[in-house]
């Protein structure tokens, strides 16, 4: 077996693991978190109607930062646009990731925003 098949395998693993712990719904909506190795997505999910409620993405985010800021800023806008359409809780999806750098910088800005997980 090749070892991208390998990767893509494992990668895919990971992000099972995680999902089948974590579910959004109308009360408590998923924060599902996308790390690329350029650019990182955030949007926030409805599960039960299999929507899209809020999203935002350092592509969004205006300003030439530092990959570990602009993920911080993603989770200020991500909690901003969520609180105007009344999410205050919702549950972390770090997808396939770990809780490390990009990923804990927009969870703390997402926090710093107002939201609560």
């Amino acid at each position: 077996m090749k070892t991208e098949n390998i990767k893509q395998k494992r990668y895919d693993q990971r992000k099972r693991r995680v999902r089948a712990k974590i579910s959004g719904n109308a009360d408590r909506p998923r924060l599902s978190v996308y790390r690329s190795l350029k650019h990182i997505y955030a949007q926030i999910i409805d599960d039960d109607k299999g929507i899209t409620l809020v999203a935002s993405s350092d592509l969004t985010v205006k300003g030439k930062n530092k990959k570990l800021d602009s993920a911080s800023l993603v989770g200020e806008d991500l909690a901003k646009k969520a609180i105007t359409k009344k999410i205050k809780k919702v549950a972390f999806d770090k997808g396939a990731s770990r809780f490390h750098g990009r990923v804990k910088a927009l969870a703390e800005g997402a926090r710093k925003g107002g939201l609560d997980f």
